[in-house]
């Protein structure tokens, strides 16, 4: 099977690029002598890139419910679910550590702390920080933090933040100071509870800008980064990776043309590709994503799609574009890979041409 048998619109995913990826992540962490990569999956959703991101079975990190449950029922035990938990949630995340699993929780909120502490099943949380995003989290100096570990009690289990901010940074030099930003603000918690008698194994921070570029991450024991693995058109300018480092890629087929509009039509919308338009206040502004061709080359100049409907995707260019045939394939690189993979079920995987070599699956929703 190839590229060329395929319905359209689809996920591809070119393995070489996965791996090269990974093995650039893998090589910045091991700078930092003791630091643990805790890879996020809330990208990939995948247990096959999980192979692959967290060899041997963790430790991960996840984002929903479902993915914790996929996870651990795939060998991942050893997770941490880094959205803000809800008293609601603790049941399913209790049952997952019944199991065998080993969930953690993290919460900001002293009432939240209350019921995890009260709750009758295996559980244990980190403190969320805030170190400059403005999400979730408190500042390390907030006269709560000792308050909230006091309740949590002996199901405290470290202190966590998340530089999101990064994404605002356009250099290495920017990467370098959140990085350095973060590492002060989230060891300043730490040492917090410490002094107060608080055990604190873990220290968790992270994005994959800031792990790839951070100089010194001493007092942090892991590091959670997810997006390095596909990458994306707003990463290449966080210095994250470059353009042809975009592994994931929604192949399309051309619909409609118009030489006097200068455009051409897909099959693939915004369903397909999601509506972000995260890189629309970058120095470069892709619309809605960047056209290659099927060989994911970009022989049609800096083609983008301008426009995206429910299922029609409008390609635009300064130059002319070539009037495809109908039935043509194209691919087109995502603005954000993690919401541009979440309307897609499977993966169909290459490894640098067009022989479709492998189906991976995903698990989507909550």
């Amino acid at each position: 099977m190839t590229l060329d048998d395929l319905p359209t619109p689809c996920l591809v995913l070119d393995l070489g690029i996965l791996r090269r990826n990974l093995a650039a992540m893998a090589a910045a962490v091991a700078r930092h002598p003791g630091l643990v990569l805790r890879p996020h999956l809330k990208t990939a959703k995948s247990a096959d890139v999980a192979r692959l991101a967290a060899p041997g079975g963790g430790p991960i990190t996840v984002s929903t419910l479902a993915e914790a449950r996929y996870f651990a029922a795939a060998g991942w035990l050893d997770q941490l679910y880094a959205v803000g938990i809800v008293p609601a949630k603790l049941p399913a995340v209790a049952a997952l550590n019944a199991a065998g699993a080993a969930v953690k929780v993290i919460t900001d909120d002293l009432a939240v702390a209350q019921a995890i502490a009260a709750f009758p099943g295996p559980l244990s949380a980190l403190i969320e920080i805030d170190v400059g995003e403005g999400r979730g989290g408190i500042p390390p100096g907030d006269p709560v933090l000792p308050v909230i570990a006091a309740a949590l009690g002996s199901r405290l289990a470290g202190v966590v933040s998340h530089s999101g901010h990064s994404y605002a940074g356009r250099s290495i030099a920017d990467m370098e100071r959140i990085a350095e930003a973060e590492r002060q603000g989230i060891i300043q918690a730490a040492d917090r509870l410490r002094g107060a008698g608080h055990g604190v194994p873990i220290v968790s921070l992270g994005s994959s800008p800031t792990a790839l570029h951070a100089r010194d991450l001493a007092g942090v024991t892991e590091v959670r980064a997810g997006v390095y693995m596909f990458g994306d058109l707003l990463q290449t300018q966080l210095a994250t990776h470059e353009l042809d480092d975009i592994a994931v890629t929604v192949l399309a087929s051309v619909i409609g043309r118009s030489v006097a509009r200068n455009t051409l039509l897909l099959d693939a919308g915004a369903l397909a590709l999601s509506k972000d338009r995260s890189t629309e206040s970058a120095p470069k502004d892709w619309g809605f994503g960047r056209v290659l061709d099927l060989d994911a080359r970009p022989s049609l100049g800096e083609a983008i799609v301008a426009r995206a409907y429910q299922e029609h995707g409008e390609v635009r260019c300064q130059t002319p574009l070539p009037m495809l045939p109908l039935g043509s394939r194209l691919r087109v690189a995502p603005n954000h890979s993690c919401l541009t993979a979440a309307a897609h079920t499977q993966y169909h995987v290459v490894d640098g041409g067009r022989e479709v070599i492998a189906v991976w699956d995903r698990v989507n929703g909550w």
